[in-house]
């Protein structure tokens, strides 16, 4: 039978402070729990009821009310599990996404996915951008989280550090189908409402547009943008 204080304490970490506190997150449903433990994950807390199916881990096994009690989720899906953070090597990669002030979780962890997706095995996000430990960032990831790297900083210094080429997608760009695109850079996405802040702007030496194909819609979403830019060097390389 799961404790009161497990209860609590599971539901504390939906709060960053509390996260960053413990060095710890929260995970949900055999996919994303399953990839977690595969890839070397420590989980010290394990909730699951009789219908998971065994992952070589002792788990304590709950009633599907009591993970309903401790779940994030509407819907809870037979595992939940609270996993120590982990600092994962930072692989060599040809091209890196940066994230300049991505405020969704929802949006946050559908990049980290199509990242991994695309084989970009490390994002940049500034300091202002969602945390991707968030529960919500971590299941919209869908286990993708496990295999790629997502490194806060000061986006504005690592940039102009870099040696390589980097793009952003603007308005004023050109349009990404006729430009010529490298196989190594840092590709910019900013914010849902204001997209790339100004100082980071600056530092663009390759401004992209994609090209809308009749009047619509004033914008697309950040992890579309995402999705379809990073599809296009991908094309190319």
């Amino acid at each position: 039978m799961i404790s009161k204080n497990q209860i609590k304490y599971v539901h504390q970490l939906e709060l960053k402070k509390f996260r960053k506190r413990d060095g710890v997150f929260v995970a949900e449903g055999p996919k994303v729990v399953g990839d977690l433990l595969r890839a070397g994950f420590e989980a010290v807390q394990l909730y699951a009821t009789g219908e998971w199916p065994d992952e070589g881990r002792e788990a304590q096994e709950v009633s599907d009310e009591e993970l309903r009690k401790i779940s994030f989720l509407q819907h809870p899906q037979q595992v939940l599990a609270v996993f120590r953070m982990k600092e994962k090597p930072v692989a060599d990669s040809d091209l890196v996404l940066a994230l300049d002030g991505v405020q969704d979780p929802g949006n946050l962890g559908t990049i980290i996915r199509i990242a991994d997706w695309f084989g970009i095995t490390t994002i940049y996000c500034s300091e202002d951008t969602a945390d991707a430990w968030n529960p919500k960032v971590v299941q919209a990831t869908m286990g993708s989280i496990a295999r790629v790297n997502i490194i806060y900083t000061d986006l504005e210094e690592m940039i102009r550090r870099a040696q390589v080429p980097v793009y952003g997608t603007l308005l004023d760009g050109e349009n990404i189908y006729a430009q010529p695109l490298s196989s190594k850079g840092i590709i910019v996405m900013g914010n849902e409402g204001n997209g790339i802040s100004a100082p980071i702007r600056s530092l663009i030496t390759n401004r992209l547009l994609i090209p809308q194909f009749h009047e619509g819609p004033e914008s697309l979403n950040v992890a579309i943008a995402t999705a379809i830019t990073c599809s296009e060097f991908r094309r190319r390389g």
